[in-house]
């Protein structure tokens, strides 16, 4: 999976509350609606200068808070392609992949607000088009990867009747089986 787009620069520890403030959470139930809310504490004008595939580019510990799939599905609705970060909370990187909103874990120093990155999720790289260079990416297992180009969990389940190598019957009876890559 290739993508291409600009990227837009935050720093360390953006929890769920930055991604989609929660006075919004509370009172607005459809996606697309809070999805123009994006970051608007951090950024009131940031939803304004997004585009289509572009990139969140972040540091140290990206989606820590709530465990709810809000906010990468905010992310995601937004029109965001992926987030790239130094590291994430490990509940936010899970509900990510089960939206199909593409993660990856990188150093993300060389990168400038603005700059224009295609990144290869099977490759494991990120070339800034901007700058030069080449970026290594924690690459994502085969069956993320699967599951991202499906559209998400719930859509790789649709389509597979569970994970690849799985029955449909042992998916259901939520009893484990093999989970084949």
């Amino acid at each position: 999976m290739e993508l291409r787009g600009r990227a837009h620069k935050l720093g360390d520890h953006i929890n769920t509350d930055y991604i989609v403030s929660a006075k919004y959470k509370a009172r607005i139930s459809d996606i697309k609606e809070l999805a123009t809310h994006i970051m608007e504490d951090l950024d009131p004008e940031f939803y304004s200068r997004i585009r289509p595939g572009d990139f969140i580019v972040a540091g140290e510990n990206f989606g820590s808070g709530s465990s709810r799939e809000t906010a990468p599905l905010v992310i995601r609705e937004a029109g965001i392609a992926a987030v790239l970060a130094k590291s994430f909370a490990r509940i936010f990187f899970r509900n990510a992949i089960n939206v199909g909103l593409p993660v990856a874990v990188c150093d993300t120093d060389a990168i400038e607000d603005g700059d224009v990155l295609r990144v290869d999720l099977a490759r494991g790289q990120v070339i800034n088009e901007s700058r030069g260079g080449v970026l290594s990416i924690a690459p994502l297992p085969p069956l993320m990867q699967e599951i991202l180009q499906d559209g998400g969990l719930e859509a790789h389940f649709k389509k597979h009747g569970g994970f690849r190598g799985m029955s449909a019957a042992t998916a259901r009876e939520g009893n484990g089986g093999e989970l084949a890559g």
